[in-house]
């Protein structure tokens, strides 16, 4: 596509005395550990963002129209450009002025508390979505580029970074069909458009609760779920209830077909499948799948095929744990059904390494884990957190806070909405927003990015600060891995600046931070007590990280049965329904029967925004293992090292090739039997991430 859209100061200084010890938090800590201070009401309003139109929901038209008139302009002025880099920096201002809106507007759409803003934000989506797949069918815009990449005189000229993303432009108009007649090209834009409206629908779709009458429940179990009249609504598999009724009912009532939105996904497949096959490509998959690291639906098969072959026995290993749990546990049945795997499993690791997520909570404050980060990123890469205070309308919700990212040398990179905490209507994921790409303007100066992470933590008391689970700080490295990326990969052109680039390697920086969470020497510089001031004890993280590998095999296998499905519905057409492939993918890649009358794949929603790409998860965390047993698990703060991974893999954004930053990193590109051996290993062999080799 023309745009690279992603969908997915005052410091306060305070020191706490608690209890016999004192805990002394830096302004980063003390900001997410205290409450945040409340905004002047007598300021002017300055919009989301800082955008002075987005003080009311009405700005997004106003915002719209701006966009389409320098749209109007800069096509003009591309199609008139004389073939060279300045060609090249048109189209990304270009998109860099659709980008601004679009992407703000996805987060708009999803995260903004009143439903007047998110409306209007989800009618810009929709609004901009359309212009761009018309200007994907421009001809005379694209013969603009064409004109550049055929004349080798010019072409030569060029320094690698325009090279790249002229030819990512082009890209972008072959996949929607370009060289297609003017009837056929009408056609692509009409399924383009088609699908927008088709991706929304599933979307909504897939997070709408299920009723059912209150009586067809037990009346001991009903209290479980949330009772309206004589209805009872279930939105979730409900997966760690300790009751197996419970998780037996929500599973058949949260996953029983609905048959408008099994309408909905098998409309949106064949849309999808028609416009591939129309542009030219055998499958969606391989329209999806063409610049990333895998390259190939068959590449990516063959890696699912491979590690399921090398997984089968120890998942196997890990369901009999759990139908020996589950026997031990009287339960009425012994089989081991879907509904059974996450809690059995918990099960398992919680009485074999009594690991209590409420003996971790209080190490982890909110403050404390931000600290960890603030210091790690200062360590390994020059970087540091600078707490600031939002304008009036700057921000949707008062408890979010707002970080400017330093660094040492460079000062200023970018800004972080940390937008963490609980609140009606929002939605019950952790996800990373681009607001504003990077780029390098007209004038010489650097448009800073702008990101939101959006985590759902309990929000802090009067007494107690916002205290994480070992899972929820994780999940907070994790996304911050996404920030990080964003902020560090400083490209010339916003069209692949940060995270705008090959899915299956922009998870890899978000993963790469999960191992950092799990070593002792990482964690014993932040996870403190937040009452006594007590370092948490490192015998807890050891049987945490040990606890991790237990039914660790049966975990993975079952994200290898979500992405084999993925790529067999965006494979060729099967002729069979969703439903029936589902069945067979279930059999073949995971184990646990499937149960009659359910549709798990109405729930998928990763099938709208990672369409062909959800084994990235899987190729990415290989990656990451990786890179982090050849180059952070000797020293996780080896500056050095922090800084060839910024150089080779993070500054580079989508602008290079991503086999190729692994490679520079690794000074290797590993083959196929060798990610999954990296996966293999994370479970099978006792890791320095568990231990403190300092000496």
């Amino acid at each position: 596509m023309m745009l690279a859209c992603q969908r997915f100061v005052s410091v306060v200084r305070n020191s706490m005395t608690l209890s016999r010890y004192v805990t002394t938090w830096s302004p980063v800590g003390a900001a997410f550990n205290a409450q945040q201070r409340k905004v002047d009401l007598f300021q002017k309003n300055v919009g989301l963002f800082g955008v002075p139109g987005l003080s009311t929901p009405a700005g997004f038209e106003v915002a719209q129209q701006r966009a389409l008139r320098e749209t109007e302009q800069l096509v003009e002025t591309a199609c008139k450009t004389p073939p060279g880099a300045l060609t090249v920096e048109t189209f990304d201002q270009l998109s860099d002025s659709l980008c601004k809106v679009a992407d703000l507007a996805d987060f708009v759409k999803v995260g903004h508390p009143d439903p007047a803003f998110r409306n209007a934000a989800e009618k810009a989506c929709i609004n901009i979505g359309t212009v761009v797949e018309r200007l994907n069918t421009n001809v005379e815009l694209c013969r603009s580029l064409k004109n550049l990449l055929d004349n080798k005189e010019v072409l030569d000229s060029l320094d690698p970074d325009t090279r790249r993303v002229a030819e990512l432009f082009m890209f972008d108009f072959e996949i929607s069909g370009i060289h297609l007649d003017e009837s056929k090209r009408g056609k692509a834009v009409s399924l383009n458009v088609n699908l927008l409206d088709l991706n929304n629908e599933f979307l909504n779709g897939s997070h709408l609760p299920n009723r059912i009458e209150k009586t067809a429940l037990p009346e001991h179990i009903r209290h479980c779920f949330s009772i309206d009249g004589n209805s009872i609504q279930i939105g979730g598999l409900h997966a760690d209830s300790p009751d197996e009724l419970v998780r037996e009912a929500a599973y058949k009532i949260f996953l029983f077909p609905n048959s408008s939105l099994l309408l909905c996904l098998d409309d949106l497949l064949t849309c999808r499948n028609e416009l591939a096959k129309l542009v030219g490509y055998e499958s969606f998959a391989h329209r999806a799948l063409n610049g990333t690291m895998a390259k190939t639906p068959e590449t990516v098969m063959k890696f699912l095929e491979l590690l399921t072959d090398k997984l089968s026995d120890r998942t196997a290993k890990d369901f009999n744990l759990m139908r020996d749990m589950k026997m031990k546990m009287n339960s009425r049945s012994t089989e081991l059904m879907p509904w059974d795997h996450s809690y059995f499993s918990s099960a398992v690791r919680a009485e074999r390494y009594k690991i209590d997520p409420s003996l971790y909570s209080p190490y982890f404050s909110l403050g404390a884990c931000m600290e960890g980060l603030n210091m790690l990123f200062s360590q390994l890469l020059g970087v540091s957190f600078q707490n600031e205070q939002p304008m009036a309308g700057e921000v949707w919700s008062e408890e979010v806070r707002k970080l400017a990212v330093v660094h040492e040398t460079e000062g200023l990179l970018g800004y972080i909405y940390c937008d963490f905490f609980r609140r009606p209507d929002k939605p019950h994921q952790d996800c990373h927003f681009t607001i504003r790409g990077g780029r390098l303007k007209e004038d010489g100066e650097y448009q800073h990015p702008v990101v939101v992470l959006m985590l759902s933590l309990p929000p802090p008391t009067r007494s107690t600060p916002t205290l994480l689970s070992p899972g929820m700080m994780e999940n907070l490295f994790h996304e911050m891995g996404h920030a990080m990326h964003s902020m560090l990969g400083r490209t010339r052109y916003q069209h692949v600046t940060g995270t705008r680039c090959s899915t299956d390697f922009a998870e890899v920086p978000s993963i790469l931070m999960e191992f950092f969470a799990t070593d002792y020497r990482v964690v014993n510089q932040f996870a403190r007590h937040y009452q006594t001031g007590q370092p948490l004890p490192k015998s807890m993280i050891s049987r945490l990280c040990e606890s991790k590998r237990i039914c660790g095999a049966a975990d993975t296998q079952l994200q290898v049965f979500y992405a084999a499905l993925d790529q067999v519905y965006h494979g060729k057409p099967q002729n069979r329904s969703t439903t029936d492939i589902l069945k067979k993918m279930q059999e073949k890649f995971y184990g646990l029967p499937y149960v009659p009358n359910t549709a798990w794949q109405l729930r998928f929603s990763h099938l709208i925004g990672y369409g062909a790409k959800y084994y990235s998860y899987l190729m990415s965390r290989a990656i990451a293992s990786m890179v982090w047993r050849q180059c952070f698990q000797k020293d996780p703060f080896n500056r050095d090292m922090g800084e060839r991974y910024r150089r080779e893999m993070l500054a580079h954004g989508g602008s290079k090739e991503p086999m190729l930053m692994v490679q520079g990193m690794l000074q290797s590109s590993p083959t196929i039997e060798e990610l999954v051996d990296a996966l293999v290993a994370d479970l099978d062999t006792d890791s320095v991430t568990c231990r403190d080799d300092s000496s």
